[in-house]
């Protein structure tokens, strides 16, 4: 593919996903270190209610993670080649099932822990928002649409930003360590609408989630750590803030 080609697509893909999430952040970011209130004491609400009413809430969250699977989608066809699957160039497929769940997990308990640690010195050092989850009890499909969430985050996340762009800067020319880089600034920037502290965290996490692909070669490892990262955070977090309110709740 022209080199120029190559490069207008991988701008438009990020545009159409995970680049706009990092333009929106750094704008977020600003507006929040020029706010009167100081960083440590704002907070930012994720997977929020979208309506009052609850058949619209659930359909604006269903329909709002389902459109964004769709620069998955396009990312997979935009690596599709005769003869060659997008899902096998990836490294998403069912080739080994059980060293890539077994991979993942050992990936949480390496980044999972130093994560929290991190989130917590962040709240203390005040660089870090405070991060109001969504109430898991609301209704019967809160949960679901919860669990929903983090599986879109974690293939659009690790198949777009990781496999999709590690392939198509490869073929630009771009050096591993580059690539590698460039990936985790990315990962860190649309983290940053929660402060200083993740921007931090999810560069270092990108650093070895692009670390493993080029050792590993598969995406699938990365998807299942980050699902069961976002899970435990999803669904985990409203009750670690029920139980330790004075490290995790916002400042009132």
């Amino acid at each position: 593919m022209n080199r120029t080609r190559l490069a207008w697509e991988i701008v438009i893909v990020l545009g159409l996903s995970l680049g706009a999430s990092a333009v929106y952040s750094i704008v977020s970011i600003i507006a929040r270190l020029t706010d009167t209130t100081p960083l440590g004491n704002q907070s930012t609400t994720i997977n929020g209610s979208q309506s009052t009413r609850e058949w619209l809430d659930f359909t604006y969250q269903f329909l709002g993670i389902f459109f964004e699977l769709f620069a998955v989608a396009l990312v997979l066809y935009l690596l599709w080649r005769p003869g060659s699957s997008s899902f096998r160039r990836l490294g998403f497929d069912l080739t080994r099932p059980g060293r890539d769940v077994t991979a993942g997990v050992v990936l949480v308990l390496a980044i999972g822990i130093p994560g929290l640690g991190l989130y917590l010195a962040g709240r203390a050092l005040g660089i870090t928002v405070a991060v109001v989850a969504s109430p898991i009890d609301t209704f019967w499909w809160t949960i679901p649409i919860l669990l929903f969430s983090a599986v879109r985050a974690a293939l659009s996340e690790e198949l777009i930003v990781v496999g999709y762009l590690f392939i198509r800067l490869k073929e630009l020319g771009w050096s591993t360590w580059t690539i590698i880089s460039a990936s985790a600034l990315l990962r860190g920037s649309y983290h940053l609408y929660q402060g200083i502290g993740p921007f931090i965290g999810n560069a270092a996490m990108g650093v070895v989630f692009g670390w493993c692909y080029t050792r590993w070669g598969r995406t699938a490892p990365l998807v299942v750590a980050h699902t069961i990262l976002d899970v435990v955070s999803f669904v985990g977090y409203p009750l670690a803030v029920a139980w330790w309110p004075a490290l995790l709740a916002p400042a009132t």
